[in-house]
């Protein structure tokens, strides 16, 4: 795969379509599985990794899915490319970071993603723009399916499939819906909000998952329990809470408008402005900027700019991306002077406009 090619889409989680899009930034449903031969990728030896891999990789190269999918070595990769593909939502943090052999199986529309010997010897993931819980569900149960049909998984019929970590036993499933909630932090409800889903076992994580931080106002909601619950009653619960958020979200929107619109836009154009002049701008701080820019063309207050360019926008200014574009890697100060290089170009190029 030609990795060169991920820097001309935004890919499937930033595509800015389906349900609920000026909120819900993406659906995605999560599987872990073990073979049942194998000890867990944390007890396995280098050897027995190899082997894992080697089985795997075949066996996803038989699938009958349309179009296929491509394996990518991880190993092979420079950090730079590993990095590159964290980004973009397609492998985990660990799986860049591990040692040992592991790849990762790419639906060429990045909407479906099979890891190989990260922290289970399989994580099944499939993507979908929007708030799409039923599809990416099919979808994911499909693979999973086909994939079991030529591997004997891990599994007890007391406790269900089993996982290298015990928080995933049973279905082995994280359902998860990322969303764009700057009005809630504005309005300084979000953490009320948080308070809320930690009471029903719901968990709430950054733009990368466990253990990240929430740039740019992007939190992801996902279940927290999988022993002792089906598929359908984990994908109810996320289901019956996600539009109660997007209520709310829409509703301090609401709230920030009428109650000071100047001051709203004030604080959009200030950061339009900034991404459009700056010399020097961080990753953190682009993130912040592109989300009050976001929830101004949302509300109106900016035209000439649409949410699919403000999407390439966040993910193009990613480390990875940006050096990717550059076509040469650039310590940090150099990142930081590029990156409000390309904004400044990109933003006049599109000759956007405060409304």
């Amino acid at each position: 795969m030609n990795l060169e090619t991920l820097t001309r889409s935004s890919g499937e989680w930033l595509r800015g379509t389906g349900p609920e899009s000026d909120i819900v930034i993406s659906t995605r449903i999560r599987l872990a599985r073990n073979l049942a031969a194998f000890p867990f990728t944390n007890r396995a030896s280098a050897h027995q990794k190899g082997e894992i891999e080697a089985i795997l990789r075949d066996r996803i190269s038989k699938l009958d899915i349309h179009p296929k999918l491509i394996y990518v070595n991880i190993p092979g990769l420079s950090p730079l490319d590993r990095q590159l593909l964290v980004e973009r939502q397609l492998i985990s943090r660990e799986l860049a970071a591990a040692e040992g052999p592991r790849g990762v199986a790419l639906g060429p529309q990045e909407t479906v993603s099979l890891m190989v010997n990260e922290e289970d010897h399989l994580r099944l993931q499939v993507m979908r723009s929007g708030l799409a819980l039923d599809e990416a569900w099919q979808d994911i149960d499909k693979v999973d399916d086909l994939i079991e049909q030529r591997v004997t998984y891990a599994f007890s019929e007391e406790f269900g499939y089993l996982t290298a970590c015990p928080t995933n036993v049973g279905t082995g499933m994280r359902a998860s819906v990322m969303l764009h909630l700057p009005a809630l932090v504005l309005t300084k409800q979000i953490e009320k909000v948080f308070r809320a889903l930690q009471k029903i076992n719901l968990a709430v994580r950054g733009l990368y998952g466990e253990g990240s931080r929430a740039s740019g106002d992007f939190y992801q909601i996902s279940n927290q329990v999988t022993l002792g619950k089906s598929e359908t009653t984990i994908l109810n619960e996320i289901r019956e809470v996600i539009p109660q958020i997007i209520n709310y979200e829409r509703q301090a929107r609401a709230v920030l408008v009428q109650g000071n619109r100047q001051a709203l836009q004030d604080k959009v154009w200030r950061a339009f402005g900034t991404l459009r002049n700056a010399t020097i701008m961080t990753s953190e701080e682009t993130m912040d900027l592109l989300s009050s820019v976001r929830l101004g063309i949302n509300l109106g207050l900016l035209e000439d700019l649409s949410i699919p360019t403000v999407n390439e926008l966040f993910i193009n200014t990613q480390p990875a991306h940006l050096q990717k574009l550059m076509g040469t890697e650039l310590d940090g100060e150099e990142r930081n002077a590029a990156r409000a290089r390309y904004l400044r170009t990109r933003l006049r190029e599109i000759g956007a406009q405060p409304n």
